[in-house]
Order: C-alpha cells, then structure tokens, then sequence
C-alpha cells in the first residue's frame, strides 16, 4: 500500500488574528488524499508560543513533529522555509477618523520634512549664490533670485522625487517596486533574521517525533 504524502510550503513571516492557530493558517499544503488534506489543514497546533500579539519564531521540524504525531507514518515533504516567524495580530476596525488623521500626521511630517531636507542642501551647497553666478555669466546682468535657473530647479526636484520613488498618487509609474518598498522588505527581512537566530540559540526539546 503506497503511502500518502503531504507536500507544505510555509513563508517566512505568517501572519495570523488568532492564538488558536491551525496547519491551514500558516502554511498551504497538498496530498493525494483529499480527506487526509482536509484533516491536516484543520489541525490545531499547540506548539505556537504567541499567546499574545507580537512575533515569534518556529522551525518547520516544529510543525512536522505534529504532523506526525496526529498521522504517524505519514510522509512529510517541505518545500518551503526551515525557520519561519509567526506574526499574531488581533483583528482591528479603526475608525474611519482616526485612519483619516493618521494619514494627514504622515502627510505634513513627510512634507515638511522633506522641505527642511531640501533647504538645509541648498543652503549647504549655497545654491542660491551659485544660480546667481551662473546667470551672470550667461546674461551679464544680476539675477534677482527668481530667474529660469530657481524655477526649472524646482521643477526638477519634484519630478525627480515622482521618479525616484517611482510613484504619482495611488499610481505606478513602472511595474518595479519602489526604493522605498525595496526598503521596508530589506528591514523586515533583517527582523526575520534576527528573530529566528534569537529562536534557534533556545535549547533544542528532546522529545522524539
């Protein structure tokens, strides 16, 4: 008699909005056997230590040894992550006001922010005496602080923000990810990292399957 065989594929950061997880929160997962599929995807884990909101990290050798422990015999095939980190978050509804005044705080920070940035640049480099020289050379009369050099300057600034962050709104301007994202998925992936290192330095149990 052939034996079955669960093939499962677990992320690198899972996120789930209950402690009571099971197989089919976390990971996704396919047998020959339709019954023992639906079975596995119902099972509850008891090895998950977020008993309340927050990160932490678990090994796939975790997960098979409940596997096994309810369908003993069964064969387990993972091809997705070794180590993994389970992210558990309470289901939130904030209102519509406050997600509202969240993202204006964002907004003005952001804008005035940058402003600074900007000023601080110009005033390091000394760009208004630069474009002053410039237009002298090229004109041979004094630049009043409002010529062709400041305005196509400060076109050129927020153009190049739109194309550097690659964003116009809710729009894409390419189907490449931002620098920004590229970021966040940097960072996030230094938290996995660290999270799972700080998880594996733990004692191994020295319970069998």
């Amino acid at each position: 008699m052939t034996k079955d065989t669960v093939y499962l594929k677990i992320d690198k950061n899972v996120q789930v909005h209950d402690a009571h997880v099971t197989l089919g929160d976390i990971a996704r997962l396919t047998c020959g056997n339709r019954e023992t599929e639906n079975r596995l995807k119902n099972l509850k884990l008891s090895g998950i230590p977020c008993k309340r909101p927050g990160r932490c990290a678990m090994s796939a050798l975790e997960v098979i040894r409940e596997i096994q422990r309810e369908m003993p015999g069964l064969e387990v095939s993972n091809v997705g992550e070794a180590d993994f980190i389970v992210t558990y978050e309470e289901k939130k509804q904030p209102g519509e006001l406050r997600s509202w005044a969240k993202t204006a705080a964002v907004c003005v920070l952001a804008f005035f922010g940058a402003a600074f940035t900007i000023m601080t640049f110009n005033n390091d480099v000394d760009i208004p005496k630069l474009f002053g020289q410039l237009f002298f050379r090229f004109t041979g009369r004094l630049s009043d602080g409002f010529t062709v050099l400041e305005a196509s300057y400060s076109v050129g600034v927020g153009l190049g923000i739109l194309l550097y962050f690659n964003h116009f709104g809710s729009k894409k301007l390419t189907a490449d990810p931002t620098p920004m994202e590229v970021e966040m998925r940097s960072y996030e992936d230094e938290i996995n990292k660290t999270l799972i290192g700080a998880g594996n330095r733990k004692p191994p149990e020295t319970e069998g399957f």
